[in-house]
């Protein structure tokens, strides 16, 4: 199938508590940084651009070419605060565009095939929204999200104080689309020091089968 018009988000508003604080995102990983690696996975597959969902001072992220698109509702709410600015952000200045992909920024082995996947899954099952599998376990940030939700989404976070991806994404049956985790999980995201350590071995293997 033809993969419809999409925006890209990578999703950075986080606080990073168990890395100590700071701009995960921007920590190195190999040669490059981490927003580096995702933006050069999710960028080409989403074909109305590439946006970074981040608060504070937006020059930090300088090295980014696309908007740095802050939560539009105060006290970093989470995950789908970023996800409702992507979809507002999208809505704003992109019309034609009826379709969402959104990414953790610390996610550096995202699938290649990720948004052509979702939509696929997502047109298969008839519905609204879709997110990613691998291993037996829904990575809810990793999906992809019809712009027309956005009200809905709104109203789940401002009038029913809604913070949990999961039990949005219930409400609309999201369709699942999963991936194998050999070589690695492609899902494979940085929380703690021990994962950056394990994901730093394997860009180092320059011997393991390509990540597609």
């Amino acid at each position: 199938m033809s993969v419809p018009p999409t925006l890209g988000v990578i999703l950075a508003g986080g606080l990073s508590r168990r890395m100590g604080g700071g701009d995960k995102p921007l920590l190195r990983l190999g040669d490059k940084t981490l927003l580096e690696r995702v933006a050069e996975r999710l960028g080409p597959q989403c074909t109305a651009g590439l946006i970074l969902n981040a608060n504070g001072d937006p020059r930090r992220f300088r090295a980014f070419t696309g908007f740095v698109v802050p939560d539009s509702l105060p006290d970093a709410p989470g995950p789908l605060a970023g996800v409702l600015a992507a979809l507002d952000f999208c809505a704003a200045h992109f019309p034609d565009v009826p379709y969402v992909a959104s990414a953790a920024g610390d996610t550096p082995f995202l699938p290649t095939d990720f948004v052509a996947r979702l939509h696929a899954a997502r047109a298969r099952d008839g519905v609204e929204m879709a997110v990613a599998a691998s291993g037996g376990q829904l990575h809810f940030v990793n999906g992809l999200w019809a712009v027309g939700l956005r009200h809905d989404l709104r109203a789940a976070l401002v009038e029913r104080g809604l913070r949990r991806v999961g039990m949005w994404i219930a409400r609309h049956n999201a369709a699942e689309a999963a991936w194998e985790t050999d070589p690695v999980d492609p899902f494979l995201n940085l929380n703690t020091p021990e994962d950056f350590f394990a994901a730093e071995r394997l860009v180092a293997d320059e011997g393991r089968p390509s990540i597609q």
